[in-house]
């Protein structure tokens, strides 16, 4: 674990040993810090405009740190070391890469997808749905070969969907997350599909194609938050 209590926003920009994204006007940068010889994963607000800062960005890090927090102990979920000042995030580094820009040369293992499955399983009983898979850059591939999920700044909680219409927008979200594991392994091992998973991608009643619509723009304002 890393303790938070000697690090400071403020020397965050000078301390760091690498970032993985730089900020923009809406989106924080993410830093890759080290304390003690235990790396982490800072995602910061601090260095945005002051009112989206303090604003928006103070209830996207107490929304996420509550889903982390939700997802404490469950396999391949990064470990979240706590909140900093309300305005940064910090996590488990995870040594690895996004399935999205994964090394060709880095093979996914036979069990790769049934390893992500169990991974979906497991929130969704905590009463999560992610909302943000399906084009792999929130999932990982560690180096152990293992599959990994970080980035929950845009996941939905059961317990906030309990009545229409949200409770049928929740359900979509969680059809969403089986569903982006089925559009992963068409992309990177279509051979694996069985017909079910087929048939279950490409039927979709004018109901769920209504919901989707409604879930499309949440996800939108959400992304451009984050």
């Amino acid at each position: 674990m890393m303790n938070l209590e000697s690090l400071k926003l403020s020397s965050l920009s000078e301390n760091h040993c690498g970032i993985l994204r730089q900020s923009s006007n809406t989106r924080p940068v993410i830093w890759i810090i080290e304390e003690y010889g235990v790396r982490a994963v800072v995602k910061d607000f601090s260095t945005s405009k002051f009112f989206y800062r303090n604003i928006i960005g103070r209830f996207l890090i107490w929304r996420e740190h509550k889903a982390y927090k939700q997802l404490r102990g469950l396999k391949g979920i990064p470990a979240c070391y706590g909140v900093i000042d309300g305005l940064a995030l910090a996590l488990e580094e995870i040594p690895g890469q996004p399935l999205k820009k994964r090394n060709k040369n880095i093979k996914l293992s036979g069990t790769f997808f049934d390893d992500l499955k169990n991974i979906v399983d497991s929130f969704h009983r905590r009463g999560l749905a992610h909302s943000d898979l399906k084009n792999g850059a929130n999932v990982l591939v560690g180096y152990n070969g293992l599959p990994y999920i970080v980035d929950w700044s845009a996941s939905l909680s059961e317990k906030e969907c309990k009545f229409f219409p949200m409770n049928r927008i929740y359900r979509r979200f969680v059809l969403d997350d089986y569903f982006a594991i089925i559009k992963l392994k068409m992309r990177y091992v279509p051979e694996t599909l069985t017909p079910e998973e087929k048939r279950k991608y490409t039927q979709q009643s004018y109901i769920e194609r209504s919901v989707r619509g409604i879930r499309d723009r949440l996800r939108k304002i959400f992304k451009k938050m984050v």
